[in-house]
C-alpha cells in the first residue's frame, strides 16, 4: 500500500500528519528571531589600551607592536588591525567566520594578559570587547535633562550606561557627550618652588594619603577577625588637608601648595543634537548576534530604568535599526501572503473550479508554515533571504499539487473512475514523475546550502529553505492532494475520451493557437533551432552589459558624513566646523535632524549622523542627498570626508569597497606614497570619497633634557619627564574618591 493509497483510505492519518506538521511550523514561528540578513559578520574582538602622555609614535612602538605580535600567533586570526592616537591603542581582531565569538575572545584575553608584561609599568589596565569599534549602533539613546552636563553624565552613566551594559549581546555602551565628575588638585608651580618640593612629591602625597588597604587576619582560637587600614578620604574638603611635607615641625598642606576643585574633567568627546549639547549612549551588538532580539531587550531595560530616573530626565531614541529591519520582514512577509493569493487566482483562471483550486492552494500554506520548523531547529531567523526563499517557493510548491490533482481529474474526467479510485490509481501512476521532478529541484537549490566562504553565510539559509519547503510540498501532494480530492471531487465522468473541464471558449482559444504555433514548428525545424540558437548566443554579450553586485544598497533614511580635519586642530575647532556644517546639511528639505559628536581622543575626526525624513515624505534617494552632502562639505578647505551610507554587509566606519593597503620600511615615504597615489584617484570618474588613512604625529613641542645639567642636580630624565607631563597635562588619576553611599 502506497502512502497516497493509505491517507485515501485513511483521511483522519492524513490531516493528523499535515496538522502535525503545521501546528509544529507555527509554534516554531512565534519563536523565530528577526534580522535583515542572515547572521555573517565574523567574530570581532577589540582591545582598548591606555599610557597616558604616550604619543602615537609610543603608543605604536611601546604598546601597540608587543601585542600584535602576541596576537598574532592566536589560531584562526584573519585581520589584525592598530590604530594609535595621543595616549591610546586599538587594536582589532578579526577571525574566521568559523571561528565563534567567546572562544575567540577568550584567547584574546589570554594572549593579552602574557603580553603585558612587555609592556610600559604604568599602562592602565586593557578593556576587551566583543564587539567591532566601527560598526554602526544597532540603537542610540540620547539623554537630557534641565540638570548641569556633570550630572546628566553622572546619571546617563552610572544609572544607565551600567545597566545597558548587562544586556546578554550588548558588546559595548559607549557614552559621549558627557563631563566625567573629577576631583581637580591645582598645584602652583612658584608656592612649590618656595617650599623647595617637587610636583612628584605632591603627587605622591595624595596617592599615598587615600589609600584603603587590608591588612590580613587575626586568628583567635576558633575565630578569626579580619584587619583592614582604613585611610580613604569620605569629604571632597579633605583632599587640602593631605599634608605633603613638613618644615621646621610645620606641616605643608595641598591647600598651602594648591586648590581642590569638586569640577569635571576636560572636554575629550562632544555631542549635540538639534543645538543644544548632549550625552548619547551608543550600543553596539556583539558579534554574530541577533540585532532586532538586542534592541528589544535594550529597549525594555530602558523601560525599566525610566521609572527609577529622577524628575526631569528624559530619554530619546534618535538611531533603532530594528525600524528598518521589521518594516523590511514586514514586506516580505506581504509580499509573500500576495504571492499566495496570486498563484491560487492562476490556478483558478485555468482550473475553473473552486474545488480543485482549494485542493490544489492548500498546499502553499501547508508547505510555507510547515518550513518554519527547520528554521528554528537550524536556528535561523525571518530574513531576507529565508522569506525570500519562502516566496520564491511559492510559484514552486503548488506545482507538485497542480501535477497530482490534474492526473486525478483526467482519470475522473476521460477514464469514468469515482474519485476515491482515481484518486489512489492516479497519484500511484503520477509518483515516479512527481518524485523525480521534486529532487530534480531539491537538488539544484539544495547545493546552494553548501557553498563555502563568506557567501555561505548569506545564502546558506536560502538553500535550506527552498530544498526543506520543495519536500514538504512533495509530502503535502502524496498524502492531502489525493485524500482531499477523493472526498471533494464530484463524479460525473464522460468515459474514454471526455474532457468536460476543458469544454470552454477559453480553453479553446488556447488549445487552437498553440496547436497551430506547434504545427508551424515541426515544419520549420530549422528556423526554430536557429532562434534559439540566436537567443542563446545573444546571452554572453547582454550578460557583460549588465552590472554585478553582491547585495543591492537599501535607503534606511539615515547616513553619517565622517569629517576629518588636519592633525592638531583641537576639540573646539573641530566642533565648531562640525556644528557649521551640521546647520547647513539640517536646511535640506529631506533632512530630519543632524547630530554631529566627536568620540573620545580623537579630536580632529567628526561624525555627522543625518537622519532623513521617511521615503515617503521625501522625493530624493539617500545617494543624492548624499550627494548634497559632500558638496557642502567641500567648501571647507583642508576637510576630508566620507559619507558612509548604512550597508546590510556592516562595516561601518573603516568598511570601503576598495581598499589598497601599502606596506613599507619607512613610514613617512610610504605616508607620502599613499597620499600622492589618493590625489591621483580622485580624479578618476566613478570613485567617491578616496582618503588616504594617514595619521603623522601632531605639532608638537619637544622638549631636550641637559643630562650634564640634570645630573649636577641630581635630577634624572624621568623625573624631568614626569614634572613637564604633571605640570602642563596633568594626571588623568592619580587615586579614586568615593561618595559615602558608594
Amino acid at each position: 500500500m502506497t502512502l497516497a493509497e493509505l491517507c485515501v483510505r485513511r483521511s483522519v492519518f492524513a490531516v493528523m500528519l499535515v496538522c502535525f506538521l503545521v501546528v509544529l511550523g507555527v509554534f516554531s514561528f512565534r519563536e523565530l528571531g528577526v534580522d535583515l540578513f542572515p547572521r555573517a559578520d565574523p567574530a570581532t574582538v577589540n582591545i582598548n589600551i591606555k599610557l597616558p602622555g604616550a604619543s602615537p609614535e609610543e603608543m605604536t612602538t611601546q604598546v601597540a607592536l608587543p601585542l600584535e605580535e602576541a596576537l598574532s600567533t592566536i589560531s584562526g586570526l584573519d585581520e589584525l588591525t592598530a590604530q594609535s592616537t595621543e595616549g591610546m591603542s586599538r587594536i582589532t581582531c578579526k577571525f574566521v567566520l568559523e571561528r565563534e565569538i567567546e572562544s575567540a575572545a577568550q584567547d584574546v584575553r589570554e594572549k593579552v594578559a602574557g603580553a603585558l608584561r612587555d609592556l610600559p609599568p604604568n599602562i592602565l589596565p586593557p578593556v576587551i570587547q566583543k564587539a567591532d569599534p566601527d560598526a554602526d549602533p544597532v540603537i542610540s539613546v540620547v539623554v537630557a535633562s534641565e540638570r548641569s552636563l556633570r550630572e546628566t553624565t553622572e546619571i546617563a552613566d552610572k544609572e544607565i550606561k551600567r545597566q545597558l551594559e548587562t544586556v546578554d549581546g550588548v558588546g559595548e555602551v559607549s557614552l559621549t557627550g558627557g563631563r566625567q565628575r573629577q576631583i581637580r588638585v591645582y598645584a602652583d608651580a612658584d608656592k612649590l618652588s618656595a617650599y623647595g618640593l617637587t610636583i612628584r612629591q605632591f603627587e605622591e602625597a595624595i596617592q599615598n594619603e587615600n589609600v584603603e588597604t587590608p591588612g590580613g587576619r587575626i586568628v583567635r582560637g576558633e575565630s578569626e577577625l579580619g584587619v583592614r587600614t582604613l585611610g580613604r578620604l569620605s569629604a571632597v574638603e579633605q583632599f587640602g588637608d593631605i599634608i605633603v611635607a613638613n618644615a621646621a615641625g610645620t606641616p605643608i598642606r595641598v591647600r598651602d601648595l594648591g586648590r581642590v576643585e569638586d569640577s569635571f574633567g576636560e572636554p575629550s568627546s562632544w555631542n549635540t543634537l538639534e543645538g543644544r549639547q548632549a550625552v548619547t549612549l551608543d550600543v553596539r551588538r556583539q558579534s554574530g548576534t541577533n540585532t532586532v532580539q538586542i534592541i528589544e531587550a535594550v529597549k525594555e531595560k530602558l523601560a525599566q530604568v525610566r521609572r527609577t530616573l529622577p524628575p526631569g530626565m528624559e530619554l530619546r531614541i534618535i538611531r533603532d535599526q530594528s525600524v528598518f529591519i521589521n518594516a523590511s520582514v514586514k514586506s516580505l512577509e506581504e509580499h509573500l501572503l500576495f504571492g499566495s493569493l496570486l498563484a491560487s487566482l492562476v490556478v483558478m483562471l485555468f482550473i475553473r473550479n473552486v474545488r480543485s483550486v482549494l485542493i490544489a492552494a492548500v498546499a502553499i500554506p501547508t508547505s510555507i508554515v510547515a518550513t518554519f520548523t527547520l528554521l528554528k531547529v537550524m536556528d535561523f531567523t525571518l530574513n531576507n533571504m529565508t522569506l525570500l526563499a519562502l516566496t520564491l517557493a511559492v510559484g514552486i510548491v503548488i506545482d507538485d499539487a497542480i501535477v497530482v490533482l490534474e492526473n486525478i481529474v483526467r482519470y475522473i474526467e476521460e477514464k469514468g473512475y469515482r474519485p476515491f479510485q482515481a484518486a489512489i490509481d492516479a497519484t500511484r501512476e503520477i509518483t515516479l514523475a512527481v518524485l523525480a521532478t521534486t529532487l530534480s529541484l531539491v537538488i539544484i537549490f539544495l547545493p546552494i546550502a553548501f557553498m563555502s566562504g563568506y557567501a555561505r553565510r548569506y545564502v546558506n539559509q536560502f538553500g535550506w529553505t527552498m530544498a526543506f519547503s520543495i519536500l514538504v510540498s512533495m509530502l503535502v501532494s502524496f498524502t492531502l492532494t489525493p485524500m482531499l480530492s477523493s472526498r471533494m471531487l464530484k463524479p460525473g465522468g464522460e468515459g474514454p475520451g471526455g474532457h468536460g473541464s476543458k469544454e470552454s471558449r477559453f480553453w479553446s482559444w488556447i488549445d487552437g493557437h498553440y496547436g497551430r504555433l506547434l504545427e508551424w514548428s515541426l515544419a520549420n525545424r530549422g528556423t526554430v533551432m536557429a532562434i534559439a540558437a540566436i537567443t542563446f548566443l545573444l546571452t554572453f554579450p547582454l550578460n557583460a552589459l549588465v552590472g554585478r553586485d553582491w547585495i543591492p544598497p537599501d535607503d534606511q533614511s539615515e547616513l553619517t558624513v565622517l569629517l576629518n580635519l588636519p592633525e592638531g586642530t583641537s576639540l573646539e575647532g573641530t566642533s565648531k566646523l562640525a556644528s557649521d556644517l551640521a546647520g547647513r546639511i539640517a536646511k535640506l528639505p529631506e533632512v530630519e535632524f543632524t547630530k554631529p559628536f566627536i568620540h573620545e581622543g580623537l579630536a580632529s575626526h567628526s561624525h555627522l549622523y543625518v537622519r532623513l525624513k521617511d521615503l515617503d515624505e521625501r522625493k530624493k534617494s539617500n545617494l543624492e542627498v548624499a550627494q548634497e552632502a559632500r558638496a557642502l562639505a567641500a567648501s571647507y578647505p583642508n576637510l576630508r570626508t566620507k559619507v558612509m551610507i548604512p550597508s546590510a554587509l556592516g562595516g561601518g566606519e573603516m568598511f570601503f569597497p576598495i581598499r589598497a593597503v601599502i606596506l613599507g620600511p619607512d613610514f613617512s615615504r610610504t605616508a607620502e606614497i599613499a597620499k600622492e597615489l589618493a590625489s591621483r584617484l580622485r580624479g578618476v570618474k566613478g570613485l567617491l570619497d578616496v582618503d588616504a588613512m594617514v595619521s603623522l604625529n601632531s605639532p608638537e613641542l619637544q622638549v631636550r633634557i641637559d643630562r650634564q645639567r640634570a645630573s649636577d642636580l641630581g635630577v634624572r630624565a624621568a623625573d624631568v619627564a614626569t614634572a613637564v607631563r604633571l605640570m602642563i597635562a596633568g594626571e588623568d588619576q592619580i587615586s579614586t574618591y568615593k561618595e559615602g553611599d558608594e
